[in-house]
């Protein structure tokens, strides 16, 4: 619950801006007091009558009440709040606060904040994949603000694709996962993520499809929750960019490996969401390897199981989560994994289950403990089932 907290939502010039009702209304359910700054361009999209009807409160949007000469005191504002959330966050906005500009009430605001920054971007695919646009993203995750990632769908230009604003619902959790969690915080948590590719030749390699997408949702979602969170990934598209989110990018499984035993010393939670490839070749061609009529013959060695070394390292205050993809007897071989490995808990999901796959946003687990303790979810987004298996860590921490 949000109850007594104070969340001043600012709206900008966004076909989104339409959600902010909803925003509004979400947080007035969990008792919190919600106030709403308007840019001047966002009233073309929703009225400030709206807003400040849910709300309960007047809406602000210029420095002076009803064209008078009473004032609205943006500093005080600013000191009132417990956090500032600005949903939507048009490019234009984005670039004026990443660069200190100063031409409306909001900025004013944003200016003279000293509690947490939230910004949820809403905007096209193209101006959003803009390099000047992610150069302003970046700098302001980089001054501590705290990024709602866009999502994505179906944008108000008919394309499909990243761009969307994060759903009313998805801010509303990540607020009171920001305000209501204290188990992770100042907490080192190192995730492995994404597939590994072990060299055949200087451009061919083994490996598998594994996306990271599961890694890369763990990894945001226990940044909010206050964690220093260590992302140990193989190649993949997308990488998190959070301030309390250290990536390290490797390659073959012998790099992961290096990577875990360096960063293992401060471990407080270890989650090995990565698909190591299990085998590689036993050595490799320095360059190409052209056909030339005659079969070619790869001898293939094991690579080094990371979860189950370093849970030969493991001490009692330090929590093991492993996951286990299977395609026949997943109960069976989960369990196993339990205690060979030395985990506190596994995630197994199977590709047997519709659905189900490499590369998709949907995942469907079920979490076993070395207790027999079994729990089943159903079929969710992958940011859905980061949500479940981070409640059951909390419940085991």
């Amino acid at each position: 619950m949000l109850a007594g907290k104070k969340i001043l939502l600012a709206v900008t010039g966004s076909i989104a801006a339409y959600k902010a009702a909803l925003i509004v209304r979400l947080f007035v359910k969990e008792k919190a007091e919600i106030r709403v700054i308007m840019t001047e361009n966002s009233k073309k999209f929703v009225t400030p009558t709206t807003l400040s009807t849910l709300s309960k409160h007047p809406v602000y949007s210029s420095f002076y009440k009803d064209n008078s000469e009473e004032w609205h005191n943006h500093v005080a504002l600013s000191a009132w709040a417990d956090v500032l959330i600005i949903a939507p966050a048009s490019a234009q906005t984005l670039a004026k606060m990443a660069n200190g500009l100063c031409d409306n009430f909001l900025l004013s605001v944003f200016l003279s904040i000293k509690c947490p920054v939230y910004f949820a971007p809403a905007m096209d695919l193209d101006m959003l994949a803009h390099p000047t646009t992610k150069k302003n993203i970046d700098i302001l995750v980089s001054l501590g603000n705290h990024l709602i990632a866009p999502e994505i769908g179906e944008l108000a230009s008919g394309l499909n694709g990243k761009g969307r604003m994060a759903e009313p619902e998805t801010i509303v959790d990540i607020i009171l996962e920001a305000f209501n969690s204290v188990i992770f915080s100042n907490k080192k948590v190192l995730i492995t993520s994404g597939p590994t590719y072990e060299t055949i030749d200087s451009v061919r390699f083994i490996g598998n499809y594994s996306s990271g997408k599961m890694g890369y949702a763990l990894a945001f979602l226990f940044a909010r929750k206050g964690a220093e969170v260590v992302f140990i990934s193989g190649p993949v598209k997308d990488y998190p960019v959070h301030p309390h989110i250290e990536v390290i990018k490797v390659t073959s499984a012998d790099q992961m490996m290096e990577a875990c035993k360096n960063q293992y010393v401060d471990i407080n939670f270890a989650v090995f969401a990565a698909a190591v490839a299990d085998y590689k070749p036993s050595k490799h061609f320095d360059k190409k390897h052209k056909k030339d009529g005659t079969p070619l013959n790869i001898k293939l060695i094991e690579n080094p199981d990371i979860a189950r070394e370093m849970g030969k390292l493991k001490t009692k205050k330090q929590l093991h989560i492993g996951f286990a993809l299977e395609t026949d007897d997943g109960e069976t071989s989960a369990k196993s994994k339990i205690k060979r490995k030395n985990l506190d808990l596994i995630v197994l999901n199977s590709l047997k289950d519709p659905g189900v796959d490499f590369g998709r946003d949907m995942n469907k687990i079920t979490i076993f403990d070395p207790f027999n303790k079994k729990i089943s979810f159903d079929l969710k987004n992958k940011k859905e089932v980061a949500h479940d298996i981070v409640k059951i860590i909390e419940s085991y921490a």
